[in-house]
């Protein structure tokens, strides 16, 4: 009864005009970047960031625009992959196995109106998941010492790269290299200057929104630079709608069982929506068996990965409203928002700041009602919006974050900061080294080494004190799973997800 109650305050907070306003505009934009190639939902919330900067919005209509342009970025994905067979991020790419020969077949509004009701209801059984589980959670989490929560914070280093990652090693460089950037700044305990030299602006650290910015979206107009795209795509023919309710129907155990796995998979750490989506594509078609046509066109090969990774995306909102530990890259961004909102992720979140916190939930559940309203009949004018060459949107893209970073603090010197991450993110993108850690160690680096100090000055310099209860160690036991795990199941995973792009590039040339 208490969760319910908080609930329908968080509809307080989110059904008030200028909330519904914010919600609206954060599903439009973020289905219209989750539509174009390569940008996918990180980019999407980095980007805005400065925007909610710019407008002087308040908390909670910051965090209820970004999540909805999150949740619309998760919408937007499936429409390149449907129409072009490009995904328009990595947990999309399942979609196109189904959703691009649906399309080739005269039925492409058809497999938008299928994904985007799978995307629904998967979505929606997620924040029903995150309303009962992330309260359990935050209430579990209050036992948490100073030597738990930084074996909580080493966890969420190790499962970085996740399960599927491709270079483990690469992973705890990029994680390594955004410790070193935290510890920029004056020493809190000590007072001393770290990594200053001198420097004014640089006495209070460097600012994750800045870096954030520069290492998402700088170095994608950089990419887009080097490719040279000047002309817009051309999408497969749209035609008119002819779903039927029975077909919904069909799809509805499909949506249901992917809805499950992709949530379980957003809330374990390292597991994500790429994974999600593999798993609930590849379990729907071994359920069916000979009785579908999986890889020619069957709409259950589009709900399956459809809900499948949009119930992961809200299920990674789990461990980080409760712990404080990202479970994707684009909750990342939203951690590192929350913490320039100087609201503090964790346990406590729903007791301190539970008007908000409830507010975001309630927000997703407002959102998502919006973008299967907005999706269906508007899905023409984001088909048209692919053909839009990316050289008129890239630089548009790039006003719009450099106008934001000015506007937070005034200063050229963060424009130039930017730009030097931006810089950062292209090299590292180049040699495939992910940006995420990066991120993440910023963000997470000073509560790190927080904890560490507070712990070890409780046990007198006693490093054992990290391992003297049963929680830290199980948590230690995981964190060790999560490095382990790539080299045993990553391989499997990758050659199977490998061979089902495969399989799609060798149907796209077939056409």
């Amino acid at each position: 009864m208490e969760t319910l109650s908080f609930l329908l305050q968080g509809f307080a907070v989110a059904l008030t005009p200028e909330h519904l306003m914010f919600a609206a505009l954060g599903a439009m934009l973020g289905t219209l970047i989750g539509a174009l190639p390569g940008l996918g939902p990180a980019n999407g919330v980095a980007i805005l960031i400065p925007l909610a900067f710019s407008l002087g919005l308040s908390p909670a209509a910051s965090l209820i625009m970004l999540t909805s342009v999150y949740a619309g970025a998760m919408y937007g994905g499936r429409i390149s992959s449907i129409l072009l067979n490009i995904p328009g991020d990595e947990p999309a790419m399942m979609t196109c196995l189904d959703g691009y020969p649906m399309a080739m077949k005269g039925k492409a509004a058809e497999a938008l109106a299928v994904s985007a009701i799978a995307s629904f209801i998967g979505s929606l059984l997620a924040t029903i998941g995150l309303i009962i589980l992330a309260p359990i959670l935050a209430r579990f989490a209050l036992h948490f010492g100073a030597a738990e929560y930084f074996a909580l914070f080493a966890l969420a280093f190790a499962t970085l790269g996740g399960i599927t990652g491709k270079n483990p090693v690469k992973t705890i460089v990029a994680a390594a290299l955004g410790l070193m950037i935290a510890t920029v700044g004056v020493d809190i305990s000590t007072g001393n200057q770290r990594y200053t030299f001198n420097i004014l602006e640089l006495y209070e650290g460097i600012d994750f929104i800045i870096a954030i910015v520069g290492l998402f979206a700088v170095s994608e107009l950089l990419f887009f630079i080097e490719k040279h795209v000047g002309e817009g795509l051309a999408a497969a023919k749209l035609n008119k709608l002819s779903l039927k309710m029975k077909d919904v129907f069909e799809i509805l155990p499909t949506s249901l069982r992917g809805s499950l796995l992709g949530f379980v998979s957003g809330v374990l750490p390292g597991a994500g929506a790429s994974l999600g989506s593999f798993i609930s594509y590849t379990l729907e078609k071994r359920m069916v068996g000979s009785k579908g046509n999986f890889g020619e066109g069957d709409p259950r090969g589009v709900a399956a990965p459809e809900a499948g990774n949009n119930a992961a995306a809200n299920g990674a909102l789990v461990p980080m409203l409760t712990l404080g530990v990202p479970g994707s890259g684009t909750t990342a961004v939203l951690l590192a928002m929350l913490i320039s909102l100087n609201i503090q992720p964790g346990p406590m979140l729903f007791t301190q700041n539970a008007e908000l916190v409830w507010g975001v939930i309630a927000a997703l559940l407002v959102g998502n009602l919006m973008l299967l309203l907005l999706n269906i009949p508007m899905i023409g004018v984001f088909v048209k919006l692919l053909s839009i060459p990316p050289k008129y949107l890239m630089p548009v893209v790039t006003l719009v974050a450099a106008v934001g970073i000015y506007s937070i603090s005034n200063s050229a010197l963060d424009l130039y900061f930017m730009v030097g991450f931006g810089l950062m993110g292209y090299v590292l993108r180049k040699l495939d080294v992910p940006l995420v850690p990066v991120i993440l160690g910023m963000l997470l680096g000073p509560e790190m080494e927080l904890n560490l100090r507070h712990a070890l000055t409780i046990s007198d310099g006693d490093w054992t004190a990290l391992f003297s209860s049963g929680l830290s160690i199980a948590i230690w036991v995981v964190a060790l799973a999560g490095l382990l795990l790539p080299y045993i199941i990553g391989p499997i995973l990758r050659r199977r997800m490998e061979n089902a792009r495969a399989r799609m590039e060798i149907q796209e040339e077939a056409d």
